[in-house]
């Protein structure tokens, strides 16, 4: 299915490796246009170079999305003032005037919430509820001008299903989650903008090695023992990728998406045992 969003510009934060990059590779796959950024520069430039080259893939093979889409890195603390910039300003991007931004600060670290000082809750409010905000303000006007945009935040299943271990980004992404529910029904709604959550549950990724080994450290128990009870829980038998993670981004930023906003969509293999 023809998404129809080639040629369109979007920002896809923490896209060097994981759930965002694997947005931002099923994006390229629909020809768009990508600014990629991450803090960490090698491992940002590395994701860049492997979405060059699925591009060159895209144009080659031809077809309804064969011009090849611009990859663009930027490798800054988005959470920043000054990182915020640098995207906004990177030579041959969009400036401002992005279709689609798809936002995802990494999680706050796991622990006992006794351990959490002032400081830490404000680092994981600022990085999980405050940064995708600035980032919303920055750019949905213009969205709203042009009559189309999609903002797509990666939130996590623990929103839904509160896990101890993760109280920051339990009460962070919380907050963000509140705010987008209000904002995503006001006149932006109208004027084709959509604002949606999109929840993983367990994805093999960097970020779940690091919550299996402290949930191991808990338990006593073996990473392996943890991670093969982990998906002897979850009705699918098994974690998610990140592809499969990115091609649900990439419909969520679709044409046809354009009547799905205000949602928190939960892609987590069955583990969630509620009917809404």
């Amino acid at each position: 299915m023809d998404l129809g969003i080639a040629g369109k510009w979007a920002l896809v934060c923490g896209a060097s490796k994981g759930l965002g990059y694997g947005c931002a590779l099923a994006l390229v796959r629909e020809g768009v246009n990508v600014v990629i950024n991450a803090r960490n520069a090698q491992a940002l430039e590395q994701a860049a170079t492997q979405l060059v080259a699925e591009g060159a893939m895209q144009e080659s093979a031809g077809g309804q999305k064969g011009s090849k889409p611009t990859v663009l890195a930027v490798a800054a603390d988005i959470t920043t003032a000054e990182g915020r910039a640098a995207v906004f300003s990177v030579t041959g991007g969009p400036g401002r005037d992005f279709d689609i931004v798809v936002t995802n600060a990494g999680g706050p670290p796991t622990g006992d919430f006794r351990d959490w000082d002032r400081d830490a809750w404000i680092k994981a409010v600022d990085a999980n509820m405050l940064t995708p905000i600035e980032l919303i303000k920055a750019t949905v006007d213009g969205m709203a001008a042009r009559g189309f945009g999609r903002i797509v935040n990666i939130t996590s299943s623990a929103v839904k299903a509160p896990i101890d271990i993760l109280g920051l980004s339990n009460g962070a992404r919380s907050g963000l989650t509140g705010f987008v529910a209000g904002v995503s029904r006001s006149k932006i709604a109208a004027r084709g903008v959509t604002i949606n959550n999109l929840l993983p549950g367990k994805f093999d990724t960097d970020r779940l090695a690091a919550t299996v080994t402290a949930a191991a450290g808990k338990a006593g128990k073996s990473v392996d023992d943890v991670r093969a009870q982990q998906q002897a829980q979850i009705p699918a038998g098994r974690y998610g990728t990140a592809q499969e993670f990115g091609a649900i981004c990439a419909f969520l930023c679709s044409q046809q998406a354009g009547y799905m906003t205000g949602q928190n969509v939960l892609a987590d293999g069955g583990a969630y045992p509620g009917t809404f």
